[in-house]
């Protein structure tokens, strides 16, 4: 006889599923809405490159299509979580503590990582329709801008990424393999660089590319994608450890702290491999 299907409310313990995701129900149930949603914004992502609607779309269009990619992370868990059987308010669940911790790396990313990816990549942005714009009064040498639907839409990416990444090494801390500690870190970076690679991939595609292309695509997927993966290498373990227990739950003073120290760890892996660049 087959089990049923897993639903957002339960995991069988002993389970393969139970191998993968957080032996805390309240961050377990958030992990199982968030691959949920993935293969959404996925499909909204994919449509607007189909379409060509980033190249004809108005500034407005595409804040409200952005904004319908990311405001889903927030609202639907809102809406769903079952707060009387999980037993967690709003504020002290870990689908909102994700999403605070993943807000503040977003912002970071683009705010100040993008510069790095402008100067030091050779990365291109061609978006005159989305003339609202967050950039950086110091940081940079080029006049390129930054458009406020990549902070939403890089919340989606991120959010999937660090949630596939936390059930692959939980799956390895999980498994009966000897020396497990010391595989994380390698697998950090494996899987750091294997979603650096896979979106540089698939958004420098010739449907994006009047909008969004690498002036050197080659070097990019080869040591740019490493580059990239510094952003995963310094926040995926540092998020893995996020309200894992449920006896040591984290406050929101002690997320925001991590978030801001992930995003800081980059800042430095950044200058670094700028530096070791540069020096080609």
């Amino acid at each position: 006889m087959t089990s049923p299907p897993a639903t957002l409310d339960s995991i069988t313990p002993g389970s393969n599923l139970s191998l993968w995701l957080s032996p805390n129900s309240d961050r377990a149930w958030a992990e199982k809405f968030f691959l949920a949603y993935s293969p959404v914004w996925m499909l909204s992502m994919g449509l607007m490159m189909v379409t060509g609607w980033q190249g004809t779309f108005s500034d407005g269009a595409l804040l409200l299509h952005s904004l319908s990619v990311a405001l889903p992370l927030w609202i639907l868990p809102a809406l769903l979580y079952p707060s009387a059987r999980l037993g967690k308010r709003w504020h002290k669940s870990y689908w909102f503590k994700a999403n605070l911790y993943i807000g503040l790396f977003s912002i970071f990313g683009n705010y100040f990582g993008s510069e790095y990816f402008f100067d030091v990549l050779g990365m291109v942005y061609q978006f005159p329709n989305a003339t609202t714009t967050l950039d950086p009064a110091l940081v940079g040498h080029n006049e390129k801008s930054v458009p406020v639907i990549m902070y939403l839409y890089t919340h989606a990416y991120f959010m999937t990424y660090h949630t596939t990444a936390v059930m692959v090494l939980r799956r390895l801390m999980n498994s009966g393999l000897p020396f497990k500690p010391l595989l994380f870190l390698p697998l950090t970076l494996l899987v750091g660089y294997a979603w650096a690679w896979l979106e540089t991939k698939a958004m420098a595609n010739p449907m994006m590319a009047a909008s969004f292309y690498y002036e050197d695509m080659e070097a990019m997927l080869a040591f740019g994608s490493l580059i990239y993966a510094t952003y995963f290498i310094a926040s995926f373990p540092i998020f893995y450890f996020m309200d894992e227990s449920k006896t040591k739950p984290w406050s929101l003073l002690q997320v925001c702290a991590a978030g801001l120290s992930a995003s800081m760890l980059v800042f430095y892996l950044l200058e670094i491999c700028a530096h070791q660049v540069n020096n080609l």
